[in-house]
């Protein structure tokens, strides 16, 4: 209980939030990769005493609680005594930042008044910190070919700069005047948040900030609570495949999930993951317990910003040593199962409550990373993309087509004209792909298509886990169809994933992404929304016909009702 005028709560709920999203700006402005200013890869919030998250602004949705457990590794290490004002830590220890090398965390101690009022932290995706391969890293083995590691480094220290620090990025890393400027740009970010929360401090009081942001984690979590007992009480397990580990690559990887909901928490339990993963794609604790909190908020309190105290129902069970928890020295480089893991948990519950999820998207973000070297400057350039996919079909309605993976919901995809701009590419077509919306009574969204041309010689790399096993669907709906990825089709058509490719001037990549599958039986899908989704170019005539037993005239694209009942009934 709190003698606390709610309405004061409110007016410093509302404050932390608009720090997180002018922090959020600061970063989009200053910073020099478009991996961060385009597509938004990165985690921004402000958290209180404990390392909790108060307030965000999410790109990568699993960062908002990676960052938390970050913190808390950094506070244990550090001790919070020893972290003073003006100091500003840099960690990328993937045990304990909870993502991989390059997702460096940045955060610094926010004081008023000789007190810590909590902590402002941004992570972003860096270009190059010496991993053993540029770009991105495929096939290690051990956590050392992965980069230069800093545990809970100060990069300021009471305000004056470490250039120790500054000096081993700057000396190791391949493209160091990209690589520190997006530092900078992270400082800028994690001072901006800290000014900002001292003025709430001096306009309220430090005592009345503290007290508040208890309120709004308490709040938060009688949210939650309040949605869990919405859903249906039960126990389900599921599990889905990664293609490979990038090592054995005829080993799909095995990432299971038993759900249990109760009327007082829900526990996500990741034993029977798979164990004994040579390749880098384990990932640590923080990040799995940070995407079974995006499932859990979803389900529970989407409609409100996020708080910690949304995720106290939540309880996360994982196996050390397995995929879903690494352990040094395990490699980590390559994340995807903390991408993909998101619809594992929703195939779990699909089981018991198929009205609350939506069936399975594209599964992927698609990325595809291209480098080289500058004709013209003689410096490395890196462009990364990820790109858009389907969603899966729910009870009330069809997936979205076309939008990012749920596990990136603030990212957005890069412009044709930025990509052109930064690197030798030309863009030859971009659009949707028909028919790769699993078909259902409500349709699985349909995916994307992007093709590449390389006007100089350049290095493609394909992060694309989900190729070998399609998007699931529910009830009688149909899967969608596969992500891939293709180097010059017509020709070789190589399809290719997960690895890593030399191209020459005028070879050619189209990237094309995966649907969400189907919800219900397509059959008792309205002719009138089949004859629409054909004039859109989502469905193709024939597909109309022989997986929705519809009849459209391609001459005015209206349904023949008399030939789509003979045929649907007949299908019956």
């Amino acid at each position: 209980m709190t003698d606390l005028d709610p309405i004061v709560t409110e007016l410093i709920r509302h404050g932390l939030i608009a720090v997180a999203d002018e922090m959020a700006r600061t970063l989009c402005r200053t910073a020099y990769n478009t991996v961060v200013y385009e597509i938004r890869d990165y985690g921004v919030g402000v958290h209180d005493a404990a390392g909790d998250v108060v307030a965000d602004v999410p790109g990568i949705a699993a960062f908002t609680r990676a960052n938390d457990v970050g913190i808390k590794h950094a506070v244990e290490f550090v001790g919070q005594d020893a972290m003073r004002p003006g100091d500003v830590f840099l960690l990328n220890y993937p045990y304990w930042s909870s993502a991989h090398t390059l997702d460096a965390l940045m955060f610094a101690p926010i004081h008023h008044g000789g007190r810590l009022v909590g902590y402002s932290s941004c992570r972003v995706h860096l270009l190059d910190l010496k991993q053993k391969d540029p770009g991105y890293v495929l096939d290690s083995t051990d956590m050392a070919q992965e980069g230069i590691f800093f545990p809970v480094s100060r990069l300021y220290s009471e305000g004056v700069p470490n250039e120790d620090i500054w000096n081993i990025v700057r000396f190791n890393s391949r493209m160091p005047e990209a690589t520190i400027g997006d530092m900078q740009a992270q400082v800028a970010t994690c001072i901006t948040g800290v000014r900002r929360t001292q003025e709430l401090a001096a306009r309220y009081g430090v005592d009345t900030v503290l007290e508040a942001m208890g309120q709004i984690h308490e709040h938060g979590a009688q949210l939650a609570l309040a949605g869990l007992r919405t859903l249906p009480n039960g126990s389900w397990t599921a599990h889905d495949f990664v293609d490979n580990d990038g090592v054995d690559r005829d080993r799909p990887i095995r990432l299971q999930v038993t759900v249990t909901v109760t009327d007082d928490e829900m526990i996500v339990d990741w034993t029977g993951s798979e164990r004994d993963v040579r390749g880098p794609i384990n990932i640590p604790r923080g990040l799995t317990e940070s995407i079974s909190c995006l499932i859990f908020k979803s389900l529970t309190t989407p409609d409100s910003p996020v708080t910690a105290g949304n995720f106290r129902p939540l309880r996360v069970i994982t196996d050390p040593g397995s995929v879903m928890h690494a352990v040094p020295p395990q490699p980590t480089f390559t994340m995807w199962p903390g991408l993909l893991a998101g619809e594992v948990i929703l195939r779990a519950l699909a089981q018991g409550m198929p009205d609350h999820v939506p069936a399975c998207s594209g599964g992927d973000i698609s990325s595809l990373m291209t480098l080289g070297t500058h004709s013209q400057t003689g410096l490395p350039w890196v462009q990364a993309g990820n790109e858009a996919v389907g969603f899966g079909g729910n009870a009330a309605a069809d997936g979205e087509d076309g939008i990012m993976h749920l596990s990136e919901p603030g990212c957005r995809n890069t412009p044709v004209e930025v990509i052109e701009s930064k690197a030798p590419l030309f863009i030859e077509a971009y659009g949707y792909r028909e028919d790769s919306g699993g078909p259902g009574m409500n349709r699985g969204g349909v995916g994307v298509s992007r093709r590449y041309r390389f006007l100089a010689p350049s290095t493609a790399i394909s992060l694309l886990y989900k190729s070998d096993t399609a998007p699931w669907a529910i009830g009688d709906g149909h899967e969608g169809t596969h992500n891939h990825l293709i180097l010059n089709p017509g020709s070789a058509n190589l399809r290719f994933a997960n690895s890593t490719r030399d191209v020459a001037a005028g070879d050619i990549i189209v990237n094309n992404t995966g649907g969400g599958g189907g919800y219900g039986n397509p059959l008792e899908r309205s002719p009138q929304r089949v004859a629409d989704d054909v004039r859109n170019g989502f469905v193709s005539l024939d597909a109309a016909r022989e997986r929705y037993g519809v009849v459209i005239d391609p001459a005015t694209s209206s349904v023949d009702e008399q030939a789509t009942a003979s045929l649907r009934g007949g299908a019956r």
